[in-house]
């Protein structure tokens, strides 16, 4: 027989299937929002991507933020970026790419996608609060090499939220691991994005096909309404 202090569960529409919760066991995650993605000059920019796309995010991102942050959910923001020496950065990633400048050289918002440059910075309108844990992740997904699994034990999540960007790359990335770590996750469609809509189209797609082979999908009206009617 289950206690009377065991959290609630909330169920939550959703594709393929609602998916059932509890917020004290679930986490937001936000991928990545930094100004070298989103921002006029930087590294997607230089890249020749229109950085537009993925400032669509933004909106839905700010209202799943604070309808989480309302809720107590667990909060957990990610930067993608390497240091100074480029020490954690491998070669073959430091090889690739086409545009006139790559990863570590000098950009209009400092060196690209190293830590501490302005570019490196989540953007202004989704600054991380006070002790929200802030993981800078030298990868495309989240967990490796960062203390991401750690802080998810230690607070007993089970449920992810994921947001950010760019759906097919470092979202899907993370999902595809959070999925094979056991956690339920639920990319909110909305609240992530890409350079390329075909790509962000087909990215959702594949996570919920085959009944939800890799998790959930559903928009920030449907998880924010859900996280505010539990916390009402």
């Amino acid at each position: 027989m289950a206690s009377d202090l065991t959290p609630a569960l909330v169920e939550l529409p959703a594709t393929p299937y609602p998916l059932h919760l509890r917020l004290a066991t679930t986490a937001l995650i936000l991928i990545d929002m930094q100004r070298d993605f989103l921002e006029p000059g930087g590294f997607g920019a230089i890249l020749g991507n229109d950085v537009s796309l993925l400032r669509s995010a933004v909106a839905p991102c700010q209202r799943l933020l604070a309808a989480a942050r309302s809720a107590g959910l667990l909060v957990i923001h990610t930067r993608e970026g390497h240091g100074p020496d480029l020490a954690d950065a491998h070669p073959a990633k430091l090889a690739r790419g086409k545009g006139p400048l790559r990863i570590g050289d000098h950009g209009p918002m400092g060196r690209i996608l190293i830590q501490g440059e302005h570019g490196h910075d989540i953007i202004p309108e989704l600054a991380p609060a006070p002790g929200e844990p802030v993981l800078d992740k030298p990868g495309k997904g989240a967990f490796y090499n960062t203390d991401l699994a750690l802080i998810l034990a230690n607070h007993g999540i089970h449920t992810l939220i994921v947001a950010g960007v760019t759906t097919e790359v470092c979202v899907h990335a993370t999902t595809r691991e959070g999925n094979d770590r056991g956690y339920e996750c639920l990319v909110v469609s909305d609240a992530v994005a890409s350079y390329f809509p075909e790509f962000h189209r087909v990215a959702l797609e594949m996570i919920v096909a085959q009944g939800g082979i890799l998790g959930w999908v559903a928009d920030s009206a449907a998880v924010c309404s859900v996280l505010t009617q539990a916390n009402a």
